[in-house]
């Protein structure tokens, strides 16, 4: 038997996989808005484990199996065996063999490691604590619909260099574009991915001169789960990387804004911004559902 191909982070597409990926996105969401069917998972069957609280992720992933003719399993932490101490690698061996792929949304990284290393089926990560690929291939849809292929480009994170960050360096490695971080000390992304991204990504602490000139600005919330307690010295220390109007003038014209979401608004992003009527935030959201169709066409392809 053929082993699954697992999707953890986005190293594990090569860079024209993930162009292939985003044309059939776009694909899909054509079909979509059209009303044309395209069942091409018909029959198949999605697990969903949850161990971090969760609205597109879960919306996306269940309605775009739905979509596709399949069907979609939604299991808590709580709800399973999981939450009662089961060694990963047991609850990974059972599950998988009654299901045809699995997508799975926690917080340690390794724990999605060890899931796929004893699955007999695809595994997605939803969202762990070191990264979040699937936001990131809606985030690219997202430009490539709104301005086309971003290599060359030059794409500026704001705040603190987490999950979302690390995977949008990955992909600044992948598809050959410059990633500013601007962040403060103590906030920076991992520095050994930093090491592996080379002269693709670089820190830079003054916002206004890691905005400038710059394609594409993105934020993500202070403070991501798990970090409730540090809401307020995080909100203090990162206030100056506000993803606003002041900031958004500083980059280059035809500059697009995007935000992951949920959004704390006048803290990382302005109100102002998140209700302009050139946001793309909003078609990003969508994009969850069209990007993840795609990828699962592709790993259960395999």
């Amino acid at each position: 038997m053929t082993a699954p191909r697992h999707f953890l982070t986005l190293m594990d597409l090569t860079a024209d996989e993930i162009r292939s990926l985003i044309t059939r996105a776009m694909e899909l969401k054509s079909l979509r808005n059209q009303g044309l069917p395209h069942k091409t998972l018909e029959g198949k069957v999605l697990a969903m484990i949850f161990t971090k609280a969760s609205t597109r992720t879960r919306v996306s992933f269940e309605a775009g199996m739905t979509q596709l003719g399949g069907s979609a399993l939604f299991l808590s932490g709580q709800d399973t065996q999981l939450g009662r101490g089961e060694p990963i690698a047991d609850t990974a061996r059972v599950i998988s063999s009654m299901v045809d792929m699995v997508m799975i949304r926690t917080f340690a990284h390794a724990d999605v490691e060890t899931f796929a290393s004893h699955s007999k089926v695809p595994v997605i990560n939803g969202l762990t604590d070191d990264y979040h690929p699937c936001q990131i291939l809606a985030d690219l849809q997202t430009y490539v619909e709104a301005r086309g292929e971003i290599s060359g480009r030059t794409v500026c994170w704001l705040g603190d260099g987490n999950n979302v960050c690390h995977s949008w360096m990955n992909a600044a490695r992948l598809l050959d574009f410059e990633l500013v971080v601007a962040c403060p000390e103590g906030y920076e992304p991992d520095a050994e991915l930093l090491s592996a991204c080379g002269h693709h990504v670089r820190i830079e602490r003054d916002p206004a001169q890691a905005a400038q000139g710059t394609d594409l600005l993105i934020t993500d919330v202070w403070a991501s789960m798990g970090q409730e307690d540090e809401q307020t010295a995080r909100a203090n220390t990162l206030a100056p990387y506000q993803l606003n109007r002041q900031l958004l003038d500083k980059a280059a014209p035809g500059a697009l804004y995007m935000h992951c979401l949920p959004a704390h608004r006048d803290e990382e992003i302005s109100t102002e911004l998140m209700d302009a009527s050139g946001t793309v935030i909003w078609q990003e959201a969508e994009n969850r559902l069209h990007a993840q169709k795609a990828l699962m066409e592709l790993l259960l392809s395999d």
